[in-house]
């Protein structure tokens, strides 16, 4: 099996798409705690991109940037949805949406760049990035979803996808 490249390029510019779509959400939101729930349609782009990613990453070998991507919009989604039902904890909120802002402005980055090699996917992730992102996972008690549905990944999951992407 190999990637058609048309295929990977409709990819390219659906994800375009999908976080130019997801910063303006993200812009809208950014100093009203009011509008938390919107954090759902943020999550629900990167849900899309995530799968895109996830579908195309059949197609190549597990080196290729597509794996990463996958990973790093599984975490992206995770605490967008985490983060659509903070109640009563405005400081929160606001930290956790300019953690998405950075983390969607990086995803940009990895979609404009597929032509990343699995060791330098890392260069995208600064280590104050990566600490807040920790940081942020661990204020999530077990009541936060991570989905719109029932089903929900565990902090075990969010784990191991952060060691997948050599963060854990």
């Amino acid at each position: 099996m190999s990637l058609d490249i048309e295929i990977l390029n409709e990819f390219v510019q659906e994800s375009k798409s999908l976080i130019d779509e997801s910063l303006e959400i993200l812009s809208e939101i950014e100093s009203d705690p009011n509008q938390v729930k919107k954090l759902e349609n943020f999550g629900n782009n990167v849900d899309r991109i995530m799968g895109g990613a996830k579908n195309l990453a059949l197609l190549v070998d597990k080196s290729h940037p597509l794996h990463f991507i996958s990973d790093y919009c599984a975490l992206c989604k995770a605490v967008g949805y985490k983060a659509s039902q903070i109640k009563n904890n405005p400081q929160f909120y606001f930290v956790c949406v300019a953690l998405l802002l950075d983390a969607t402005e990086t995803l940009q980055a990895m979609i404009n760049n597929l032509k990343f090699t699995e060791a330098s996917a890392k260069n995208f992730l600064t280590e104050t990035f990566l600490e807040r992102l920790k940081w942020v996972s661990d204020q999530f008690g077990k009541d936060f979803r991570e989905t719109v549905g029932e089903k929900s990944l565990g902090q075990n999951d969010i784990d191991e996808l952060l060691k997948k992407l050599g963060i854990g």
